[in-house]
C-alpha cells in the first residue's frame, strides 16, 4: 500500500512500510546517523537521527531510523525542535566516546565544538551502537560477543573478557562498527599482511580478479560465513535478481563435443621449496602476484607500497629465476619473469622513493619493445646486479643491517660476495603446470613434455594442434608464455575449433601402422604401450587390430613389436633398404 507524505515541503508517495530515513534518502536528503545500517533492524541507538514530525494534527520528535511514514505525514528533518534534541544526543555522546571520529564531523557540522558534560576517557570510540553484538548474534550466528554491566558502566566484550572459541574471524563486527573502535589485529603486530593479499577482491562472494572473463562472481565456502555458522545470507538479501543460492550444489555435465581446446593455465612456483629465500616465514618477503595486488590501486592498500609494519621500504631487492632455470626444480625458462620484474622496479621507482635492486641471471627482454623497457629502468637508476642469490636472511653483521632483510649474492661482474640491506624481497616466481597434465594427457589422448607441459603436434608448424584430432592447446597449458603470446594461441586454438566444425570432415594420417597377422603372435605389448589407444585385441583371432582413424603412425608399437608384426606405412623395411641401396649405386 502507498501513502504520500511531505519531508521538508518535497511531496512523495512511498510504500507503507518505508522508515522516515529511508523515504528521507528517495529525496536524497540527509540525516545523520551512527547506529544505521540497511541489512541489520533499526535500533535507534545513536539517537542522532531525531526528526519532527506532525501526523493527524500532533507533532512530536522521533527517531526516523525506526518509525515509518504514516499517510499525510509531514515531516521536517532541521527544524528548530529536531535540530535541539541531535545536538542534545550528539553531545551526550561525544561524553560517551570523544576520540570517535564520525561523531566529531556530525558535531562540526551541528556547530557543536565541545560537549557540557563530564568526559571520562578522552581515547574512548565506542558510542554503545550495538551494531558489532547484533552483526555477530543475527547476521553471523556466532554470538562471540555481547554487552556487558548496565547504565554509564556498559560495555562491548567476549565472555569473560577473554577471546572466545565462538568467534570464526569473520570480522563483521569490525565492518559493521561505525567508529573504527574494533580492529582485527594481527597476532604479530604486523599492519600488512602480504601472503593474504589476492588478486580479486577479498569479500566471500567476489569473481576470481578483477579483470576475470565472464565476469561471474562465486562464492568461497571456506571463507563465507553461512557456510560456518549457517546465518548470514546478506548477499542473499541485497541482490535484486535473487541471484544468490547457497543450497545451489555442483551438477556434472555429459556433452558430446566435437573439438576440445585445453586451456588449463598455470600455477605460480611455490617459493617457499626454496627455504633460504625465507619466503613464508619473513614477513617482507613477497612473491610476484602478493605485489601485484599491493600495488594496485583497488587493493587493500590503495596502491601504496608497505612493509609489515605499515612504512614504505627504503630499499627492495627483485630476484629473478625463482623456481626456473634450476636443476633442483625447473630447467627451463618461464618466460615472463624479466619482464614483470622489470614492471615492478619501473612500479618501484613510480611510488616510493626506494632504491631498487634487481638480482638477475641473464637478462631476457624478447619482445617488441621490451628492450627499450630495460634501458628505460636503467635510467631511472635501478641497480642491476648479476648473480643468482644463495640466500635472504634476517641475521645481521653490522648495524646498518639491523631489523633489515639481508640479501647474499655473488656478483658474477664484480667477481666477489656480496650482503645487501633491504626492506621489502620481490621474489619473482617462475610458472608451473596448474594440474595434473599426465592424468589429463591420458584423458584426451596426447602427450606431455619432460617438463610436463603438453605436447604440440609441431613446435613451428603447429603449436596450437596436437596428435590427437579436434584436440588444440591454447596459452600456458602448452608451455611457459606471457599475454600476447597467449592470446595469440587461444585466436589460433579457436580458429582450428571452428575450421574443423565448419568442415565438418577429417583427414586421416596417411603413415599409419598396419600389423601382419601372420606374423602376429598375441602377446598385446602394443596394446598397453599404443599412446592413442588405436590398438585392441582380437581374441578370436588371437592378434592385435590397429584402427586407422585412431593410429597417428607415431611408431611406438613398431618399434616394440617382439616378433616384428606391425610396420608403419611407406616406411618397411624393405622399403628403407631400397632406397639406402640407391643411393649407394654410383
Amino acid at each position: 500500500m502507498m501513502v504520500n507524505i511531505v519531508i521538508d515541503g518535497k511531496k512523495l508517495e512511498v510504500e507503507e512500510s518505508t522508515t522516515i530515513l529511508q523515504a528521507a534518502q528517495q529525496l536524497d536528503i540527509n540525516i545523520p546517523s551512527l547506529c544505521y545500517h540497511p541489512v541489520l533492524e533499526p535500533y535507534a541507538a545513536c539517537r542522532v537521527c531525531v526528526v519532527e514530525v506532525l501526523v493527524k494534527g500532533k507533532t512530536d520528535v522521533v527517531t526516523s531510523c525506526n518509525n515509518k511514514v504514516q499517510e499525510g505525514m509531514e515531516i521536517q528533518t532541521a527544524s528548530e525542535r529536531a535540530l535541539r534534541a541531535r545536538k542534545l544526543n550528539v553531545e551526550m555522546l561525544m561524553a560517551r566516546a570523544p576520540a570517535a571520529e564520525p561523531l566529531k564531523e556530525i558535531a562540526k557540522d551541528l556547530g557543536i565544538e565541545k560537549t557540557r558534560f563530564e568526559i571520562e576517557d578522552p581515547d574512548e570510540k565506542c558510542i554503545l551502537c550495538g551494531l558489532c553484538v547484533r552483526a555477530c548474534q543475527d547476521v553471523v550466528g556466532a554470538e562471540a560477543i555481547s554487552f556487558v554491566e548496565r547504565g554509564k558502566n556498559r560495555f562491548v566484550s567476549p565472555p569473560y573478557g577473554e577471546p572466545s572459541e565462538a568467534c570464526i574471524g569473520c570480522t563483521a563486527c569490525a565492518y559493521f562498527c561505525p567508529t573504527d573502535c574494533i580492529t582485527y589485529e594481527d597476532i604479530k603486530g604486523r599492519k600488512v599482511i602480504h601472503s593474504e593479499l589476492h588478486l580479486g577482491p577479498e569479500t566471500a562472494i567476489r569473481v576470481p580478479i578483477h579483470q576475470a572473463v565472464p565476469m561471474v562472481p562465486f562464492i568461497d565456502e571456506e571463507t563465507c560465513i553461512h557456510f560456518k555458522t549457517g546465518e548470514c545470507k546478506i548477499c542473499a538479501q541485497v541482490c535484486p535478481k535473487d541471484a544468490v543460492d547457497h543450497d545451489q550444489q555442483d551438477e556434472i555435465l555429459d556433452l558430446e563435443v566435437g573439438s576440445v581446446i585445453l586451456a588449463t593455465g598455470y600455477k605460480q612456483f611455490d617459493a617457499s621449496r626454496i627455504a633460504p629465500y625465507g619466503y613464508g616465514h619473513l614477513d617482507n618477503v613477497l612473491n610476484g602476484l602478493e605485489f601485484e595486488r599491493l600495488v594496485n590501486a583497488s587493493g587493500p592498500t590503495g596502491g601504496k607500497v608497505k612493509c609489515a609494519n605499515g612504512e614504505e621500504p627504503k630499499a627492495v631487492g627483485i630476484v629473478h629465476c625463482v623456481g626456473s632455470r634450476d636443476e633442483n626444480y625447473n630447467e627451463y625458462c618461464s618466460r615472463v619473469c624479466c619482464m614483470y620484474s622489470l614492471k615492478f622496479a619501473h612500479l618501484l621507482n613510480e611510488k616510493t622513493d626506494a632504491v631498487v635492486y634487481d638480482f638477475y641471471i641473464d637478462m631476457r627482454c624478447f619482445g617488441k619493445g621490451y628492450e627499450e623497457f630495460y634501458h628505460r629502468l636503467l635510467e631511472e637508476g635501478t641497480k642491476f646486479i648479476r648473480g643468482r642469490v644463495s640466500e635472504i636472511t634476517e641475521v645481521p653483521l653490522t648495524p646498518e643491517e639491523e631489523g633489515r632483510l639481508i640479501i647474499r649474492v655473488e656478483d658474477t661482474l664484480l667477481g666477489a660476495l656480496r650482503r645487501i640491506p633491504v626492506d621489502m624481497v620481490i621474489l619473482a616466481t617462475g610458472l608451473e603446470p596448474s594440474v595434473d597434465h599426465n592424468k589429463i594427457a591420458k584423458t584426451f589422448n596426447i602427450s606431455c613434455t619432460q617438463d610436463t607441459f603438453f605436447l604440440e603436434r609441431h613446435p613451428k608448424l603447429a603449436p596450437a594442434s596436437t596428435f590427437s584430432d579436434g584436440i588444440f592447446l591454447a596459452g600456458c597449458c602448452q608451455s611457459p608464455k606471457d599475454i600476447p603470446d597467449t592470446v595469440g594461441q587461444a585466436g589460433a586454438a579457436a580458429a582450428e575449433a571452428l575450421a574443423l566444425a565448419d568442415k565438418g570432415t577429417f583427414e586421416l594420417e596417411p603413415i599409419t601402422a598396419v600389423i601382419d597377422e601372420d606374423l602376429c603372435s598375441g602377446c598385446q605389448m602394443c596394446v598397453n604401450l599404443c599412446p592413442f589407444t588405436a590398438i585392441t585385441y582380437n581374441k578370436e583371432k588371437g592378434i592385435s587390430e590397429i584402427n586407422d582413424a585412431l593410429c597417428k603412425g607415431c611408431g611406438t608399437c613398431v618399434a616394440a613389436c617382439p616378433s616384428s608384426a606391425s610396420h608403419q606405412k611407406h616406411y618397411r623395411d624393405e622399403q628403407i633398404f631400397a632406397e639406402i641401396e640407391g643411393m649407394l649405386i654410383e
